[in-house]
């Protein structure tokens, strides 16, 4: 589990222990991968991504694998492992209290709004 000061896991954070959880990569192509599967929505810089990697290797989130001239390998920990279950666990009890808070709404609260929002989505 991260430390206190890790908790929860930023988006970026999440998206980097969701690449390296595919196996082994270096950063740039843990970088590509999350560009891909977030349909470009996350876009990590290399200041972010040298900064989380430093930080989740520190922590002992991922470890380092290889080392090519300057390019670095690193796969995922059971630690690593265990922090990505924790805040995926964190985030469906998010949006099952969105849920249940939706349906507690009041009508005259309900009122003024559009009929039916779309439901949220099942993780």
């Amino acid at each position: 589990m991260p430390k206190r000061t890790m908790e929860p896991l930023t988006e970026s954070m999440l998206y980097l222990l969701m690449a390296y959880r595919t196996g082994p990569l270096c950063g740039i192509d843990a970088a590509e991968w999350i560009a891909r599967h977030s349909g470009g929505r996350i876009r990590l810089g290399p200041a972010t991504l040298y900064t989380i990697l430093a930080k989740f290797e520190a922590e002992g989130l991922l470890r380092e694998v290889s080392v090519e001239g300057r390019k670095r390998t690193y796969a995922v920990t059971e630690r690593g492992e265990e922090a990505y279950r924790a805040e995926l666990e964190r985030l469906e009890t998010c949006l099952a209290d969105a849920a249940s808070a939706h349906l507690e709404r009041r009508p005259e609260d309900a009122a003024d709004e559009d009929p039916a929002p779309a439901a949220l989505p099942a993780l």
